[in-house]
Formats: structure tokens, C-alpha cells, sequence
């Protein structure tokens, strides 16, 4: 399901074998090429690149709608109905959930469903569903477009 602009990323995983087992069994990500260092998986048209390297990854978070958020990650906004399927689908498999699927922002503009899951490297991944596309890069209050970390604190 090719679209005309496409997101790509790459993300280090230490073991191909599980990854693919994760990423294609599990997530259900069609493969794409590949080698001896490196797996392409077709996230729901998009693409992304498992690369085997080594080394500590040190976690970090952010805090968002009163939660503490792995940074980095990655994810994909979806229509309601496959974000509602990928949930069923990890809950099958048994994957653990750093955020069980859950509203965020309750009242407020960029209301969305959202899960957050942990690859078995350690990467985070988080899947979305707007209750209004629209409202994806909106902006309401003229606090969020502070960029004084401390005014955005407030709000």
C-alpha cells in the first residue's frame, strides 16, 4: 500500500532473526530487502529499517498529558479501526505494553487513542488514533506555542 510521500526510519535492533519475528510475525510487517546487517518492513505503507548494531541504549522520558513518554520513539497515526485491530493483535501475542491503549487528551483538541509498546530491543513504539485527523498539528492555547519550556509547564 505505496502512498506518495512515505516515512522512513531506521532503528537498531541486535538480533535480525527476532526482529523479524517481531516485526513480521508479530506486527504483521510485510519484509521487504534485506541482509546480513539490515531487515526493511512495510509498516502500513511506510518504511522501516531494522539495522543490527551493538551498545547500551540509554532510556530517557518525557512527560505528555500527565504521563511519562519514552523519547525517542516512533509510531503511526491510524484510522480507528486498524489502531483497534493492532491493539487486539499485540494483546494475541502478548506483547507488554509500556501504556495500556488508552484516551489521551480527554476534552481538549488533538484528543486521540494511544499505545505505547517496547520492541524486544528496547525500542519504543507508540500507535495513535485522532478522533479528528484535522486536529493532528493543530494548536489551541498561544501557551503551547511557547517555546520557554517553563511557560509551556504552566498550562
Amino acid at each position: 500500500m505505496a502512498r506518495e510521500a512515505q516515512f522512513h526510519l531506521a532503528f537498531p535492533v541486535d538480533d535480525l532473526e527476532r526482529a523479524r519475528a517481531f516485526y513480521g510475525g508479530g506486527m504483521g510487517c510485510p519484509e521487504g530487502r534485506a541482509s546480513d546487517v539490515y531487515v526493511d518492513f512495510d509498516l502500513f505503507g511506510h518504511q522501516i529499517v531494522a539495522h543490527l548494531t551493538s551498545g547500551p541504549r540509554l532510556p530517557r522520558t518525557s512527560v505528555f498529558d500527565g504521563h511519562e513518554v519514552p523519547v525517542p520513539h516512533f509510531g503511526l497515526n491510524m484510522r480507528r479501526s486498524d489502531w483497534q485491530e493492532l491493539a487486539v493483535l499485540f494483546k494475541a501475542h502478548d506483547v507488554t505494553f509500556l501504556e495500556q491503549p488508552h484516551q489521551r487528551l480527554e476534552g481538549q483538541l488533538g484528543r486521540h487513542l494511544t499505545m505505547f509498546i517496547l520492541d524486544p530491543f528496547g525500542n519504543a513504539l507508540e500507535f495513535k488514533s485522532f478522533d479528528d485527523v484535522n486536529s493532528v498539528f493543530a494548536v489551541e492555547p498561544a501557551s503551547a506555542l511557547s517555546r520557554d519550556p517553563a511557560v509551556r509547564a504552566e498550562s
